[in-house]
């Protein structure tokens, strides 16, 4: 064996220095990479327990989970709230309009006749309205119904149509009101306060006077006279044998004891029939009254 000089044995020494320095070093990372380990061990959470229990929750996140449920099933019904009532409200017209115009639910199926009636009977007025039986009431002619009535029946002054739902027109009548009777062509007819010749008498009724016509009367001088006799009292009128119609005028009053009123023409009849009563207290045995001219009463001891 060959032997070691000085300069191999500080070799040797230098190689061990190394290597116990190397070892050191090593021992250095590995405690710190442990440590390291260590710190990020203590961070995470530990887990669950494993058994039939659930893990507890945060009373926070409870309810903030539970806030969020209610928003989301919020936003769903938003949604879906417009559909549906949309949907509804489209159902429901196409349904009206089903039922108006073309079901038998809101079909005519007769009329309905009301108002307070002498000349006129309810059979009379559903045979001359001709109500349209079967059609949709919602379209039904009521304008048609009512000129109906009134050109059939005279002795109506005025109707009102109108509807009846389900399935009837009303109609509302109105008699005329007479005022008077008047003879033409030997025939007793009623006259009402617009002068409108309406009804047939076989016997003039009591209350009611006579109008008394010329040849050539024509319709503008009975509706003077009609507006006379309608402006008398009751109990005036019950002293009036007859109304005598000239012209427009030229309008008198025949009494039953045979006194005569010079009347004029209609105007200022309330006024006139004042007068008149007045009169006849004032002076009951004139045989002549003239209130043409209300201001200036004119009285005579005879006739003409």
């Amino acid at each position: 064996m060959a032997e070691k000089g000085p300069g191999a044995d500080a070799e040797i020494a230098e190689a061990l220095e190394i290597a116990r320095s190397a070892s050191a070093e090593r021992e250095i990372d590995l405690a710190s990479e442990e440590a390291k380990a260590g710190a990020e061990s203590s961070t995470e959470p530990e887990p669950e327990e494993s058994g039939d229990e659930p893990a507890a929750v945060d009373p926070a996140t409870l309810k903030s989970r539970k806030a969020f449920a209610r928003r989301q099933w919020r936003r769903r019904w938003l949604a879906w709230r417009y559909l549906i009532v949309g949907t509804l409200v489209i159902a429901l017209l196409l349904g009206g309009i089903w039922a108006v115009y073309f079901s038998t639910w809101l079909q005519v199926k007769g009329t309905s006749v009301h108002g307070s009636m002498k000349m006129t009977s309810a059979k009379q007025v559903v045979e001359f309205a001709a109500v349209p039986v079967g059609e949709p009431l919602a379209t039904a002619d009521l304008e048609a119904v009512q000129v109906r009535v009134l050109n059939g029946l005279p002795m109506v002054r005025s109707v009102n149509v109108s509807r009846e739902w389900p399935d009837k027109i009303r109609v509302d009548v109105t008699e005329r009101t007479p005022v008077a009777v008047v003879s033409i062509g030997g025939r007793l007819r009623a006259l009402d306060e617009t002068g409108t010749v309406f009804w047939d008498y076989k016997k003039a009724p009591s209350g009611l006077p006579m109008v008394n016509t010329v040849t050539g009367t024509n319709s503008d001088a009975l509706r003077e006279a009609a507006a006379v006799a309608s402006a008398l009292p009751a109990d005036l009128a019950k002293r009036v044998d007859h109304v005598e119609v000239t012209t427009v005028d030229s309008i008198s009053l025949e009494l039953r004891n045979d006194k005569r009123v010079v009347w004029g023409s209609s105007a200022q009849s309330d006024t006139k029939a004042e007068v008149l009563v007045a009169l006849m207290k004032a002076e009951p045995d004139v045989a002549r009254y003239d209130v043409s001219v209300p201001g200036q009463p004119v009285t005579s001891k005879t006739v003409g």
